[in-house]
């Protein structure tokens, strides 16, 4: 998908229905689906917000970012995610939190980010958090440079989230379970799987048009 195709849809991204919990259970490890939002709720979870930064690439394929998780002794580690994070009193709402969290993992300053919309809200369970996606864009390829919390930028093109060659499954081990088979993409030679999954998914929809 070139990027001037990209920019076509955003009027519709803007409106189209979105998947919501349907969609994002397509892609969800089996231990997640024990989550009914009643159960989420009880749960009192903490907020956080990421971002899909869509934007050309040197060659004007829409592509979009993805990180790898530095290692460290948590829940998270090493993972693939979304440039994102937890709230802070001085964020005005859960957007703010997405471009504030963009700007300090990866560098991309917010003016030069226009948002498209919020997306469905995916609840985090090993970590307990409700995070808010939001689906975003810049008009130039970014000048990335990422802080301490990320040890690898993923650059993957949209056309590849939207071959279907792409969706398959995996065994997965972390440090809260063990050799699970989980559905998942298969993208730049990661598996990304879990909640980052989970709103790709929701994602690759909106962009099927």
């Amino acid at each position: 998908m070139n990027f001037d195709s990209f920019l076509s849809k955003i009027n519709l991204l803007k409106v189209k229905e979105l998947g919501g919990l349907k969609t994002q259970y397509k892609l969800a490890p089996a231990t997640r689906l024990q989550y009914t939002p009643e159960k989420i709720k009880n749960k009192n979870p903490k907020k956080a917000a990421v971002l899909a930064l869509f934007y050309p690439d040197k060659n004007n394929k829409t592509t979009f970012l993805l990180t790898k998780r530095a290692s460290y002794n948590g829940t998270h580690s090493g993972q693939i995610s979304f440039p994102g994070g937890k709230t802070e009193k001085t964020d005005l709402n859960l957007q703010e939190t997405a471009l504030r969290e963009t700007y300090e993992e990866v560098g991309v300053s917010t003016p030069t980010i226009k948002v498209i919309r919020e997306l469905t809200d995916i609840y985090i369970p090993p970590s307990n958090f409700l995070a808010t996606p939001f689906i975003a864009y810049t008009n130039t390829q970014p000048n990335f440079k990422y802080n301490s919390e990320v040890a690898e930028l993923i650059e993957v093109l949209a056309s590849d989230l939207l071959n279907k060659l792409n969706l398959t499954s995996a065994k997965i081990s972390t440090p809260y379970m063990k050799n699970v088979t989980v559905p998942c993409f298969k993208l730049n030679n990661y598996v990304v799987w879990g909640a980052t999954a989970m709103i790709l998914a929701e994602i690759k929809e909106l962009l099927i048009s």
